[in-house]
């Protein structure tokens, strides 16, 4: 899939790096290129020399899936993101990209993000519990969502709140609510994040395969 963002499915060894060399003469630029680990890193390893310096490389970030209830309690506060709450949930939503990506959604616009994000509410695939305050505690989201896998992203829990105890009851309700949707709930986290893990471990999550991400 080739548009703002290159995403190879299907393609290894050879094939991936002549891909990479062909993008990289037809002088093509991304915002990301991410998928399966070994189809990333074989087209980066020839479009490299083409491209700008990247933001970071990401080489390893293990791709988890789980495919019944976990055996954690679910937090039962975490409910569907009300479309009159955009502008409540919107700066964590923020917060989460740029403590993730390393730099802020609204570059290049807010408009774009904020409509992004609105629609996450309006397809029910936004997930949030506030607290007395008014302020988000926790927040998720499904991103795509396909007959055979809801993919989960953007989990955050508000620094306030953090050590708590408290992701692995929100996680457990994430799940809930994706296999509501499909067979299989995944996501992808960097390999570096011993913390993410961890939880996700707890949760019930086990690692089906590898993905990469260079980011630029």
């Amino acid at each position: 899939w080739t548009g703002v963002n290159l995403v190879p499915i299907g393609m290894a060894g050879d094939d991936a790096a002549a891909l990479g060399t062909l993008l990289g003469e037809s002088g093509r630029r991304f915002s990301s290129i991410f998928g399966p680990a070994e189809s990333v890193m074989g087209i980066w390893s020839t479009f490299s020399p083409y491209s700008p310096d990247p933001f970071d490389v990401r080489a390893e970030q293990p791709l988890l899936e789980i495919s019944e209830p976990s055996p954690v309690r679910p937090t039962p506060t975490l409910r569907h993101t009300r479309s009159e709450e955009l502008e409540r949930i919107l700066p964590a939503c923020a917060a989460m990209f740029e403590e993730e990506v390393g730099y802020s959604p609204y570059i290049g616009g807010e408009e774009h993000y904020r409509r992004r994000v609105a629609s996450l509410i309006r397809r029910r695939h936004s997930l949030v519990d506030f607290d007395d305050d008014g302020q988000v505690i926790f927040k998720a989201e499904l991103g795509t969502v396909s007959a055979s896998t809801a993919q989960i992203q953007g989990v955050w829990v508000n620094p306030v709140y953090r050590g708590q105890g408290l992701s692995a009851g929100y996680m457990s309700a994430v799940v809930n609510e994706a296999l509501k949707l499909a067979p299989v709930a995944s996501l992808y986290v960097n390999n570096f994040n011993s913390r993410a893990l961890a939880l996700y471990r707890t949760v019930g999550f086990r690692q089906s395969g590898l993905f990469a991400t260079v980011l630029f």
